[in-house]
């Protein structure tokens, strides 16, 4: 049996006034009661940061997209969003530095944007010291509004938001996702959609972890085989260790080189493993589980690759399972009981390896769900519509999953701590999301 819903096909402002701002010193390293990154504000509470108006061409969209950005993160609070009382105000200060109108308006931090010949200056002021924290120079190439524009603008807002809160951000982000059968690609903020794949059937896609590759699996006359593209537009490579019969949600270790995926037929399957520098016809690949007949899919690295969680169905029912990276040691991590709704699939370890993510059946309805690998403890996610198909954000803190909450399956971005949710797409049929690596490095 394959299961249903597991990730497979079912078989069918601020150049100007740098030289009147304080230069940057030494910072403070006595930890004042709170939270002390490069700010000073309490545990728990999001620090208000006010955008101020970015003068030229492009400057409005520039100081849009870093508003949103800020926003979505979840880290801070944005003061002056369009349709707040603090609009006006945080306006009317332009280009200039005016601590007392930020201070009024409930900013402890604020970030003025000059566009240069070569991208746009930024500089972050921390509002209670009355002084410059941090300021550096971004490059946007050209052409302006362009997709590559567009993210150096979201890299320049996630190092803001690590000189604020001591996190970067994950604008500078993309995520893969499915539609129609064809693998395609979005932005983190939902601009900029387009399709990857023009024909056939496609599932199932994930990043390497340089962000420079993408993998799914792709229907043919002789089953499913497993395809490496570039997300860029670059050669399409074909796995050629299993030619024939199901192949199926692949991905690839932390280090990049290894590939594992599921391999089998309709009496089942199991997760192999090869290794990157050999994908060419008559490459091996090596079984690292025995299912001796039943499915295990959905293979999941944790983030120091020595370990692996997958859904199996060797008791009959979907589990979520974990075992070494060479399938030795493999045990149930889901907790079952008699009388359950026995359906768990769809595995995704964290960033940080503390916990899993997955979908069980809660009313005959999926939801998402989190366990903890140190004691096994539970924590439901979502409760609204039907939910799946989760991929972790870089940060650890945030998910893409698919939801009908709007009555047509969408991607949706969760934040697991406020539970603030945002619906990312707008076309009926969106599934099986994958959100990539950091696409920008920090320098």
């Amino acid at each position: 049996m394959i299961f249903a819903s597991v990730r497979l096909p079912a078989l069918a402002g601020a150049v100007l006034l740098a030289s009147a701002a304080p230069s940057l010193g030494a910072q403070d390293t006595t930890p004042p009661r709170g939270v002390h990154i490069g700010l000073s504000y309490d545990a728990g509470v999001k620090p208000g940061v006010a955008v101020g108006v970015v003068r030229g061409p492009w400057g409005d969209s520039v100081r849009a997209i870093l508003q949103r950005d800020l926003d979505a993160g979840d880290r801070i609070e944005v003061i002056g969003l369009p349709g707040t009382s603090a609009e006006k105000a945080i306006a009317q200060v332009g280009a200039g530095v005016n601590y007392v109108v930020w201070k009024a308006a409930g900013a402890a931090a604020a970030v003025q944007m000059t566009l240069v010949s070569t991208g746009v200056h930024v500089a972050v002021y921390d509002v209670a010291k009355a002084g410059l924290l941090q300021a550096r120079d971004f490059p946007l190439p050209a052409p302006a509004g362009g997709a590559e524009w567009r993210l150096a603008v979201h890299g320049a807002a996630d190092e803001i938001e690590r000189w604020i809160t001591g996190t970067k951000g994950i604008a500078a982000t993309r995520l893969l996702f499915v539609r129609g059968g064809r693998v395609r690609i979005i932005d983190s903020d939902g601009w900029g959609e387009r399709a990857l794949t023009q024909s056939g059937i496609s599932l199932s896609p994930a990043w390497h972890p340089s962000g420079r590759l993408i993998v799914y699996n792709t229907n043919h006359d002789r089953g499913w085989r497993i395809v490496l593209s570039d997300p860029a537009g670059g050669a399409v490579r074909t796995l050629g260790a299993t030619p024939q019969g199901l192949n199926m949600t692949p991905t690839f270790s932390p280090d990049g080189n290894t590939l594992v995926y599921a391999h089998g037929d309709e009496d089942g399957t199991d997760l192999y493993a090869v290794a990157m520098t050999g994908l060419t016809p008559g490459t091996s690949a090596r079984a690292i589980t025995v299912g001796r007949g039943s499915d295990n899919v959905s293979p999941s690295f944790s983030p120091d690759g020595n370990r692996l969680a997958f859904t199996s169905g060797r008791l009959g029912h979907p589990e979520i399972y974990v075992a070494d990276a060479d399938g030795a040691n493999a045990e149930m991590l889901t907790p079952f009981a008699y009388g359950d709704e026995v359906y768990r699939s769809n595995p995704e370890w964290s960033p940080d390896g503390r916990q899993v993510v997955y979908q069980a059946q809660i009313s005959g309805v999926f939801q998402l769900m989190t366990i903890t690998l140190r004691d096994r403890s539970v924590r439901q996610l979502t409760s609204e519509g039907r939910n799946e198909d989760a991929s972790w954000a870089p940060d650890g803190r945030h998910l893409v999953f698919v939801s009908t909450r709007t009555g047509v399956m969408e991607l949706f971005v969760l934040d697991i701590e406020s539970g603030r949710a945002r619906q990312l797409t707008h076309g009926a049929g969106s599934r099986l999301p994958s959100w990539s690596p950091p696409l920008i490095a920090t320098p």
